[in-house]
């Protein structure tokens, strides 16, 4: 297994349920292995000229690299901010089993 072919996508959502239509739709559409919904986040950011504060939940997203512009692309379709956070990180290692796992669900029919 190559390992940097395996990516944590991180993405702020401003609702526990505008972030499960998005996860149903990455693990539906075979972009996402595993999606996780953190609620209860508070955000405090600087946009437009001012300081915002907002409640929020964030998504941890396993997938692989070569999902992600697609990923990226359903995301922005899905998501109501202008500009949404998304940022992918590496996976640098982890349990093999679970890596395979993540092939396995991506590469489903």
């Amino acid at each position: 297994m190559v390992e940097d072919s395996y990516v944590i996508i991180l993405v702020t959502v401003p609702s526990r349920d505008v972030g499960a239509e998005i996860a149903r739709s990455l693990i539906n559409n075979k972009l996402a292995a595993c999606v996780n919904i953190i609620d209860g986040l508070r955000s405090i950011y600087y946009w437009e000229g001012r300081v915002e504060e907002d409640n929020e939940a964030l998504l941890i997203i396993k997938s692989r690299r070569d999902k992600l512009n697609e990923l990226i692309r359903s995301i922005r379709e899905r998501h109501p901010y202008k500009v949404p956070e998304i940022i992918a990180l590496p996976i640098i290692g982890g349990l093999d089993e679970y890596l395979r796992w993540i092939d396995e669900t991506l590469n489903r029919s």
